[in-house]
Parts: structure tokens; sequence; C-alpha cells
């Protein structure tokens, strides 16, 4: 658990809903009764459809009946009609009519598909949906990444669905001859990093041609004498037999007509064969048509359905294979009738984002149904307006929108398309110029969205924010925001009532604003303040200064501009006459930045006020005691006062709480769930989960809340019981003390307290509470004499969390790579364990520094190599950026080839490629000047080389990240750091957008070049986006696994059920929190022995991680890892192999062989190949595993035991006794240093020993025998077993941290009737509680290392 936030769910929901109402306090119980309103009964009923055989359909009552249209379009019988009502008893249905809405619809009623006439609407629907049923298979649109289409292989390697074909397969006994040999480049020790495995070759992909050409004809539209005949438009098809056809879409259907390319004749043909559906058509006139269309609808239906739905944000692939460009008329009437909101699903054209972010954030929220519409309203409208608000980036940056000022230089222009305002990241009339210029205009962007992230969380009534997406595309920063009504017409200094448009010089305030912004103050942990003004009157404020508040025509309140919502960081903000504290100092701080917008994370400063916390009870306590002990003589107490007033002294030695909880991980019931405390859903919450959920109040406080939840370690307690005797006593007495309101205590309490806050810098003085200022140290703003102590606080406080980013977390991040509780793959997760540990990646070069110092250097090896390669791409990313910047749109790709030459290619003189001189009229392109952001006729890019690129880079990491790189070119880089260029090209292109031809590059070659324009297929806008959480689903999820935690399992699975349910009801099928939620549930699954649902939920965590994620994310080669150990259960050998090869193979691309997770990876493939008899092969990767264990886990550790004995096995089957023998004792000893003579597996191991010392000698005598008898020696046949499956899977699960509880097929079978009978209760609504609930306990206790 991150954080152990699993804890406090209670305080979390209390907080969360702040409508007040008294259900808080029923924490889960609430819940459980209103989950049970959603989960109406479903029911069945019968479909019929012209043409075929009436069939059953389940549905649930909240279905609306255009979900039945979706299911009927999609299913391999009725999947080509579009058109049609359903009828009940002769009634036509509403589309948008809930079914329980729907009188005489029960079970078993039967519904009639009726044919319904055409519009042009409904025609254009039919075609498009006929394209895309066509199109099924073809990946096309995945790797040009649009529609949220994305790349999945997961079927490659499972030969299709696991399910069913896993039954089939395990009937033969599947030991016969399997191939386990892999390809040479997954061997451990091989050097190459062939670049086309990563997407394999896909069977169904070549596409079965059912037609040659279907596109609109040129004949359309239809004149008015046609129209008045019903004609809506025509079609143009060349059939698989070449025969070109005309078609007409008329009112009653589609048919032949008689018009050829060059004359119109729109009679029908003879026959017309008229029919309702064109498909219908197309296999009556071409045979061709009829077979494929079949086959390749079979073939749809039987992939998986996360194979095909969409994504809520779309994925791009940075490499793709050379595709063949076909005609679609589809896509070219997209492309040019530039579909501005998607009108086909909206009436009136263009959508009104603003009104409809705003309206959803309306929507009530008192109750669980409401809150899971409401949350479900605003996810959908969030990912149409990012994919809305991604086009239009593009196509302001391609120059295909005009701007509002085209009179303005390029720069400062500013763009309307489709309801969304875009500007680019320039510092256009010197807004910035005190804070950076150009960096800070890039810089403010983001800060921006992180702000309408935070105020997004709170979830204030009455205080709305702009929708807002940042778009890095070609070299530009494009932000895309909606638009506040009237805001358009008036000037701004007349529409701001909040805040200031100048950084403070001017300021306003308003009584409203305040009111709705106190709302936020506590949970973002932002202090009210006083600014003078230009008239130096006082003003009130309860944010910073730039953000503004604007009433929109709609009597709205807007803020906006809330780039400073979080506090300065000092270190990276040099002050005239401002001191940083000794840890700041020691490391070099302060240094100068880009600009002054450097800001603290949101993360930080919930730490540090946590850490705070933790200081503050106990300086509580400490005092208090003292107070006991001195009652005669009061002179000690001020001596403690003093002490406590230098807190940053105290840092040092209050233990740390981060680092502490996750000591506790090693235990087993931490193990059952340990791959998931660490997963992207719970990783994305703690960012932007409640703010208000910590305990800082002002008021009464419930400070356990806290000492559980925060601090779940049961160390950092004991840790100060013991040293200090009677602390526990004094400790509650602390907070009894807090948690009243100061108003009842004694004085001396009362002192107590005071100094207490005093010391941490709470802004109260009767409890804790720890707010921020976030005007301090802005350039332009003043603050009024009366607040000059206030003042000098907030300052001392920032100091503190700017050297508490550096002597606390920074560490713990370290330390927590250490005991391998963070392990970051690559640069993506990197980043994510900075970020979750409030570290901003400008302090990259810092962590470097830190670990190059570190004793433990050596076992620190991977991390380094990661952070080198993240802080030499984010250089050259920087570069990148104003590199493309120059490039018009006709020399991209050479361009961009260029660059990756230089960046890459060992080739000494990389040379561009300009474009032929005949393209590049010399008198046009002067007079475009100025025209589009990247149009300028600019060669300067071609003069790049790669030793100057080279350079650049290194003094980028100087001036940015003050890192020295000492190299001169990528093959030193390489060869100093141990990067690999295959991991380089990865990451740049990830953090660029671009997209490359898939095939093997030769880097490393002296004369040539490795990149050709050729190879550069596409580029990709980079998007930042607010993701809006599903809070009540995630509530479950985090109890479900704190219930995990503590050894429930049934209940916790229970839990995550629901949680999954009410996911899949905001987010839709596809989300990365889902992820986490289906591979939590499958090891519970594979833990309670249910291994085939085990297989089924995992299969869909791998496919949805590859489609959400991406093909090679960490997390991805992590879910095929545990996909494998299923599939490894269910006897599926050969798969479980395939899959973690491809994990292998894709680990050695991300990353490379030297990483701890290989280790793990390793152990896994050499112990299916033990089990598969293949001694030598799994020697190699089981030797390989122990090889990287030792290096990173230290020789002693218990993981290099256990990879000493597994090597011992192999050698004990393959009979070469006396290796074994040397591996087990090596392991023996590590057992009995750290275990004891005493311990379970200390004996197991001696066991082994002597086995292994008789079979040895047994095989010596054997051997005398033969030597002194000669072939006629009576010899006893040797005992060699080849390992049961059994014993092989019980070493993949301790490898794999998954300890089981001993159930008997009989406890299993009342689990699930368990089950079953709670839910038919839930169902009747009694709900009571089951009489035996007894918790299942986690048998063993021992650590397993």
């Amino acid at each position: 658990m991150v954080n152990g936030d699993g804890a406090h769910e209670h305080t979390e929901e209390s907080d969360s809903k702040q409508d007040g109402n008294g259900e808080a306090d029923g924490g889960e119980e609430s819940n459980e009764q209103e989950v049970i309103v959603i989960q109406d009964t479903g029911f069945t009923v019968k479909i019929q459809a012209p043409g075929t055989e009436p069939f059953d359909l389940q549905v649930s009552p909240q279905e609306m009946v255009q979900e039945i249209h979706q299911v009927l379009m999609d299913r391999e019988d009725t999947c080509h009609r579009t058109c049609f009502s359903l009828q009940l008893d002769g009634n036509v249905l509403d589309n948008f009519a809930e079914l329980k809405s729907i009188e005489g619809l029960q079970e078993g009623s039967l519904l009639k598909v009726v044919e319904e006439p055409y519009t042009v609407r409904e025609a254009r629907i039919h075609v498009r949906h006929i394209r895309d049923l066509l199109k099924s298979l073809d990946p096309s649109d995945a790797y040009n990444g649009v529609d949220c289409n994305s790349l999945s292989f997961l079927s490659i390697f499972t030969d299709g669905d696991l399910g069913d074909s896993g039954k089939r397969k395990k009937k033969g006994n599947e030991l016969e001859q399997i191939d386990c040999t892999p390809p040479e480049h997954i061997l451990p020790g091989s050097k190459e990093r062939p670049l086309v495995p990563l997407q394999p070759q896909n069977k169904d992909w070549k596409p079965m041609q059912c037609l040659k050409v279907l596109t609109m004809s040129g004949w359309n539209p239809p004149p008015g004498n046609r129209k008045m005949h019903g004609d809506l438009m025509y079609l143009y098809i060349v059939t698989v037999e070449e025969r070109h056809v005309s078609i007409t879409a008329s009112t009653r259907g589609f048919y032949l007509n008689q018009s050829t390319t060059y004359t119109f004749n729109p009679k029908p043909a003879n026959p017309s064969f008229l029919s309702h559906s064109l498909v219908e058509l197309l296999s009556q006139i071409s045979p061709a048509f009829k077979k494929n269309f079949t086959a390749l609808q079979k073939k749809r239906v039987q992939r998986h359905p996360f194979e095909r739905i969409a994504t809520p944000f779309q994925v791009y692939s940075w490499t793709a294979p050379q595709v063949d460009h076909a005609m679609d008329c589809v896509r070219a009437e997209d492309a040019y009738t530039s579909r501005l909101g998607y009108e086909e699903h909206i009436p009136g054209q263009t959508r009104d984002w603003n009104e409809e972010l705003q309206t959803t954030r309306e929507l009530p929220r008192k109750n669980l149904p409401e809150r899971l519409l409401r949350e479900r309203a605003i996810f959908k409208v969030h990912s149409d307006f990012a994919a809305a608000a991604t086009r239009g980036a593009m196509a302001v940056i391609d120059g295909n929108v005009m701007a509002i000022n085209p009179g303005e230089e390029t720069r400062m222009q500013m763009f309307i398309w489709n309801n969304i305002f875009f500007s680019l990241g320039f510092d256009v009339r010197d807004h910035y110029r005190e804070l950076g210029g150009d960096a800070a205009a890039h810089a403010a962007p983001t800060n921006d969205l992180n702000g309408v992230r935070a105020y997004g969380a709170v979830d204030v009534e009455g205080l709305y924010t702009l929708g807002t997406v940042v778009v890095d595309y070609r070299g530009y920063r494009v932000t895309a925001q909606s638009i506040i009504p009237g805001i358009l017409e008036r000037e701004q200094e007349q529409s701001v009532i909040y805040g200031s448009i100048d950084f403070g010089k001017t300021v306003v305030s308003h009584n409203k604003y305040l009111e709705l912004l106190d709302k936020t103050s506590r949970p973002l942990k932002v202090q009210r303040h006083n600014v003078l003004n230009e008239k130096n009157e006082t003003v009130e404020l309860c944010s910073s200064v730039e953000c503004k508040g604007i009433i929109g025509n709609d009597g709205r309140h807007y803020i906006l501009d809330l780039l400073r919502t979080f506090p300065p960081d000092l270190n990276f903000l040099p002050v005239e006459g401002e001191e940083l504290p000794p840890e700041s100092q020691r490391q070099g701080f302060p240094r100068q930045h880009r600009h002054r917008l450097a800001c603290l994370r949101q993360e930080l400063i919930e730490a540090f006020v946590e850490h705070r916390y933790l200081l503050f009870m106990k300086m509580a306590a400490l005092q208090l005691m003292q107070q006991k002990a001195n009652k005669e003589t009061k002179t000690d107490v001020p001596a403690i006062t003093e002490n406590a007033n230098t807190p940053t002294e105290s840092n040092a030695d209050t233990p740390q709480t981060h680092t502490t909880s996750s000591d506790s991980s090693n235990a087993p019931t931490t193990e059952v769930s340990s791959d998931s405390s660490a997963s992207a859903a719970s990783q994305a919450e703690t960012d932007s989960e409640e703010k208000s959920l910590k305990p800082t109040s002002n008021g009464p406080l419930d400070p356990t809340a806290t000492q559980n939840g925060e601090c779940k370690s049961p160390l950092e307690g004991k840790e100060l019981e013991e040293s200090i005797p009677g602390l526990a006593q004094a400790k509650e007495l602390a907070e009894t003390l807090v948690a009243e309101d100061g108003s009842g205590i004694d004085p001396k309490s009362r002192e107590v307290v005071l100094n207490a806050c005093k010391a941490v810098g709470s802004i109260s003085n009767t409890s804790f509470d720890i707010r921020f200022n976030p005007d301090i140290f802005s350039p332009g703003v003043r603050f009024p004499d009366d607040s000059t102590d206030d003042v000098q606080k907030q300052k001392q406080l920032l100091k503190d969390a700017a050297a508490f980013l550096v002597s606390c977390q920074i560490p713990s991040l370290v330390k927590d790579c250490l005991d391998h509780s963070a392990l970051p793959m690559d640069g993506a997760t990197l980043t994510e364990a900075l970020h979750q540990r409030g570290i901003n990646v400008r302090y990259l070069g810092t962590v470097l520094e830190f670990l190059d110092k570190t004793p433990a250097k050596a076992q620190l090896e991977h991390f380094y190599r990661i952070g080198i390669s993240e802080l030499i791409t984010r250089c050259a990313k920087h570069i990148f950026k104003t590199y493309l910047q120059g490039v018009e749109l006709s020399a991209l790709s050479a361009a961009v080839s260029h660059f990756l030459n230089c960046f890459l290619s060992s080739f000494p003189d990389a040379v561009a490629h300009l474009p032929p001189d005949e393209l590049v009229s010399r008198r046009k392109s002067r007079k475009r000047r100025n025209r589009v952001p990247g149009s300028g006729d600019n060669t300067a890019w071609a003069s790049l080389t790669p030793s100057e690129l080279w350079k650049n880079i290194v003094s980028e990491a100087q001036s940015y990240y003050h890192f020295a790189i000492e190299c001169e070119s990528v093959d030193q880089v390489v060869e100093k750091y141990g990067l690999q260029k295959s991991t380089l090209l990865r990451e740049i292109s990830i953090k660029t957008g671009i997209q490359i031809l898939i095939k093997e590059y030769n880097f490393d070659s002296r004369h040539k070049p490795a990149f050709t324009e050729e190879d550069i297929l596409n580029i990709f806008p980079v998007v930042k986006h607010v993701n809006p959480k599903a809070s009540d689903a995630f509530h479950f999820f985090q109890s479900g696994q704190a219930k995990v935690q503590q050894g429930f399992l049934k209940e916790g699975c229970e839990l995550i059920n629901e949680a999954l349910n009410l996911f899949n009801n905001v987010y839709g099928a596809m989300h990365v929190e889902i992820c986490a939620c289906l591979r939590l549930l499958a090891r519970l699954n594979y833990i309670m022995g249910d291994h085939a649902e085990a297989l089924s939920n995992q299969q869909k965590a791998v496919l949805m991680s590859e489609r959400v994620l991406g093909i090679e994310h960490p997390n991805t080669i992590q879910e095929y890892m545990h996909l494998a150990l299923y599939c490894f259960a269910n006897g599926q050998l050969s798969t479980a192999l395939k899959l973690l090869y491809r994990a292998r193979y894709l680990m050695l691309l991300v990353c490379g062989e030297d990483h701890p997770e290989m280790a793990l990876l390793d152990s896994n493939i050499g112990l299916v190949l033990h089990g598969v008899m293949e001694y030598d092969l799994s020697l190699r990767f089981l030797e390989n595993a122990l090889t990287i264990n030792t290096k990173y886990h230290g020789a002693r550790s218990l993981k290099v035991a256990l990879s000493h004995h597994l090597v011992a096995r192999v050698y004990e089957s393959k009979a070469e006794f006396r290796s074994a023998l040397q591996h087990e004792k090596e392991g023996y000893t590590i057992y009995k240093n750290q275990m004891g003579e005493a311990h379970e597996k200390t004996k197991e191991s001696s066991e082994y020993l002597k086995y292994l010392t008789q079979q040895a000698v047994a095989l010596q005598r054997t051997m005398n025998e033969i030597y002194k008898n000669g072939s006629n020696a009576s010899i006893m046949p040797l005992k060699f077993t080849a390992p049961s499956m059994a014993s092989v899977l019980e070493q993949l699960n301790i490898i794999n941290g998954i300890i089981f509880i001993p159930l008997s097929q009989k406890d299993l079978e009342n689990l699930k009737a368990e089950v079953q009978r709670r839910q038919q209760l839930q169902e009747l609504g009694k709900n009571e509680e089951p009489t035996e609930d007894t918790p299942l306990e986690l048998e063993d206790k021992i650590p397993i290392d």
C-alpha cells in the first residue's frame, strides 16, 4: 500500500463527502447498502431479427435501449444492420429509455428488430459501420493513433483465447515435445537487442480482401429531382472480381444503379438487388465478398473484446511496420469535413465543451448511484474533451486553423476551434519577463494543469475550473482550454473580480470567492493572507495573486491561472539575503533555474505536513512527561521550548515515516498483494485522491487516524516507546489535549500544545495546522506591515520544506530502491517513483549525485543507469524541441532522422538530406513567411553535427540538472554508463512523440548513418490532461487491499469484485485502475485455488495493460510474468514459456539485463525449463538469476540462498552431485547464519544436503564398480527423477512471493457457496451478516526475503 493509505478509509470517507450528510460515519456499511441499489438483478429477453432464429439476450434494468442496439451491431449474425428499431408488442422503444422504465418488458419478452427507412445521416452511419467491420482486424488505426485504437500482441503468444483453448490443450499430456529453445537474443548474456520482435506478425492481420474499393461516388450529392425519388447518396464500389458498380443509397435501402464513372444514370439496374443492408447487396453481387466477409466476422467475434474496445485516451506506438495505404472513403471524408465535434453523435454540430464540463460537475452526489452517474459523466466528457483538444492542437500547429488575431506575428497568435481556446507556450507581450521569459511560459501551462487537477480533486460545490489540456507537438507547446461564457466579449480588466492580472501590482478580492476558496484551503494547505494593492490598501486572498476569479455570463464562479497553487521551491529560487537550511546548502542549493515558477509538488507538501504532525505529537508527549517529572521544580520546561524552536535540528532524529512503513512489507501478510501496492492505481491515487483526508485540522481532530493510518509501521511507535519510558501514556494525554478545542484544558497543558505548535510552525496556537502562503517570494507581491511575523514564519516553513525534500525524501527514495520496494524499470516508472515522493524531475541530477555517494552504490546500479539515460534523453528532448521549431513541414522527416543520427549513430559525420530543390520554389516561400508556426524556410537544422549535439547535451545537463557528464559522443556515454542504444531510442521517441519504422537499425556502423528519412513514419502529440477519478470504487479497492493484507481473503475478494463493478461503471471497460484491480483479483483467485478464474482475470489484465499503457510498458512486462505463472499452474507449459520469453525480450529492450527484476524473471524461466527437463538451458537462466540476486541483494540474502537451492536441484536432476552439493552448501550457510539452526528452512536445507551426499556416494560406488569389473559389472539402477510439476509449481510460488492458505476442496466449495449465499441475500435486500465469519489467517509468518 502506498503510504499505507488503506488503513484510514474511514477518515477519507468522511472528508470526501462534503455535503456533510451523516452517512459517512457508517463507512463501509453504508456503502454496502448502497451497492445493492445498483445491482438490480438482470433478466433475459428474446430478440427476433429478420432472417435469423430468435436468440436470448441477458440485459440489466439500468441499461438503455440503445445499448441493446450496440450489442446487435456487434453480434456476428446481426452486425450488418444499423438502421432499425426495437419493438415490443408493436410499440417502438425509445432509444434513450432505461429498460426498467418500459411497461410490459420482463423476463422472456420478445423484442422484434424492425428495419427503418434511411436518412442521409443513417446512410452515412451505415457505410461507416460497414467500413469499420471490414477493417476490424486491420491494425492501421492503432499504428496511426486514431479513434482510441491501440496494439495488443498477447493472443499471438497464447494462440487465441486462453479460456476455451486452455481446456482443450490440457487433455493430451502437455509434456509431448515442446520446442523450448528461445531465440538467440533472449538468452542470458546476449548483446543484440533486435527491434523487430517487438511487434510479432499476427497472421490474422493479413487482411482477407472483401472489396477492392468502397468510396463515395463523384456524382454526390443527388440532384433535386433524384432527391425527390429518395436518393440519399451514391457509392462507387470495385469488387474483388474486378466488377465496377455504382450504388444508390435510398430511403428504402441500397440498390445498383446504371451510372458509370463518366455518365450519370440513376435509374435502378436490372436486377437492382434492393437490400436494406449494404452487406446483403454486396453478398449477392460478389461471391468473394460473401465468403470473406463471413470469415472475417467469425474471426472478429473470436477476438477477445479487450483487443478491440476503444481506450479512454489515445495511446501512441513509437514503432510501426510499413503499412500499405489503401483507399478508404470514410477516412478521406473525415479528413476533409474535419469532423469538428463528432457530429454523428450530437445534434447541432459543435459541442459546448465548457457547458458540458461544468454541468457534469453540478450533477447531484448524495448517494452512491448518483455519484456513479456523476463520475461517469465527468469521465466521459473529459476523455472526449482531451481527444478534441488534441486534434485541435495538432490542427493549429499544422497550420489548418485561422488565428483570431491573424495580424500579429506567429508566436503571439491565439486560436479558437470547436469551442476550445488554444494558445502557444511563448512569452507573448513580455507577460513572464520577470519570471524567465519563454522558459516560464513553457512551464506555466503544466503548473496550471497541476492546479486544475488539485482543485478538481477537492471538488468544492460552486467553484469551477476550466477544462485544460496541454499538448506538445512538433516542438511547440499548446494549451487548450474550454471557454468561459462571455469572456471573449469583455476586456480582461473588467471581468477579473478576484486576484491580479499583473502579478500583484493591482489586486482585487471578492467575498464569494473568499468563501469558496476557503473550503479548499485546508485540503490544499493554502493559507489565507493579506497583500497590499497599488493604493497600499490591504486585500485578503485565499490563493496566490495570479489566481484570477471571473464570473461567467452563466453566473458560475470560475478560477483560472492556477500556476502558483503550490508554494515555491526555494532550492531553485535564489533570493537576495535569504539563507537556506544547511541540509540544502550542503547539496549546493539554492541553484539558479531557467524560470522562477519552480513549485513544490503536492505530494511533497502532504509528506512534509505528515512528518511535522509526528514531530508535533512527539514534542507534546515529551513535554507532558517532563511536566509530570518536574511537578516540584518547574525549571526544565522552558529549556525544552528553546530546543524545540529549532525544528531543523530535530528533523534529523525523527524517524522518517515513509521509509519505516516499508519495513513491514517483508512479512508474508503484505506479500500476498505486495505487487499491487505499487499498482498504477494506488500510485495515481495518492497523487490526487482527496487531499482533505490528511488529518491536519484546525478543529477537533482524530489523531488516532493518523497514528494508525499514516505510519502504519509498528516500528514507529515502538522505537519511541523503548527510548523513553512512560511515553505511551504521555502520548495518549497529548492526543486528548489536541482533540479538544483548547478551551477546557488547564493552562499548563495549553502551554504544552502552544510550544509544540510553535516548534512545528503551525498557524494555529491550539491545534496542529500547517498551511503555506503561495505568494511568499513572488516578485511583485507586497505584504502589509502587521503581517511581518506571519511572513517570516511562512518563509521559514518554505525553507524547511525545501530542506525536507533534500534531507528526507531523496534518501527515502534511495532506501526504497535498496530494499526493492521501488523498482523503476524505465524513464516513466522512474519519474513516477520520484513524483510519488514529491521529488520534481529537476532534482534528477541531485538524486544521481546522492546515489554516487551512497556506500551501497553497486546495489543501485540499475537505478543509476535508468537515471542517467532519463537525464540524457530529457536534455536531448529540450534541444530537440527548439530544433524542430525551425523546421518546415516538407523537411520534417529529414530533420527528425538527422537529429536521431546525431544523437544515436556512431557514424561521425551525419549529413542531413535537404528536400530536393524542385520542390522549393523560392518566390513562393518568401511570401508565405509567418503563416504557420513552423513555416520559416529555415534549413539551419541541417548543420547540426553529432559532436555539436553531444556538446549541447552535456551543457544542458550541467545547466538544467547541475550534473556533469564527461563524454563527447554517444559511444562514450554508452561505454561509461553501460547504457544501450535501443533503450535511448525508445525513451527519446516516447518523450517526443516520434514514430519510427520497425526494422533492425545498425547504430554502430562507422560508415553510414543508422536512420534515413524513410524510417521516420510519424510524429505524434504528447498530451497531458487531468484524470478524473472514480472515488467510491477506489475506496472499495483500498479497503479490499487492506482486508487482504490482514488476511481476510474472502472479504477482500468481495470488496475488490465490488470495486471492479464500480470502476467499470465509471470508466467503461478499459482503464489503468481496472488493470490493477484485475491483477489483484487474479492473484486472490490463484491463492484461493481457483486457477481457471485467475487465468481469465490475468489475461484481461495483460490485454488491458498492453492497450492502455503500451505493449512494452514495465507494468505490462509484470502482467506477462503473472500470467505465465497461472498458465503453468493450469498445465499450459509451452504457453507459460512463450509468455516468459516475451517478458524477457521486452525487459531487455526496456532496461537491459542488469536489473533486479530480471533475476525473478530468469528464476521463473529456469524453473519452467527444469520442469520440462531442459536442464542445460534451465541452468543458464538460473545461474544468471543467481548472479543478479547476489549483486543486488548481497551475497548473504535469503533470495540468494533460494537461488543456490534452485540451481542445486537442476544439477541433481543432471546427476552432477558435486556441483549440486556445492550450491546447496552455500544456501545452507546463508540460512544458518540468517535464521539460526532451528529454523525449518535451515533444517530442510540440511536434509537436502544429506540426500545429495547419499546420491553422490551411490553414484561413486557404481562408477567404481564399473572401473573394477568392466562391462560385466552388476550395476544398481540409479534413480534419476524428473522433477514433478507440483514441486516446480511450489518453487514458482515461493519466488513469486505467493503464500498459500491450505484449503481443502471442501473448504473451497463452502467458500463458493458462501459467496453465492451472500449475493442472494443482497439481492433480497436483507443483507444479514453471515454467521460463520471466520477470518482466514495466513498460516506461516516467516518473512520470505
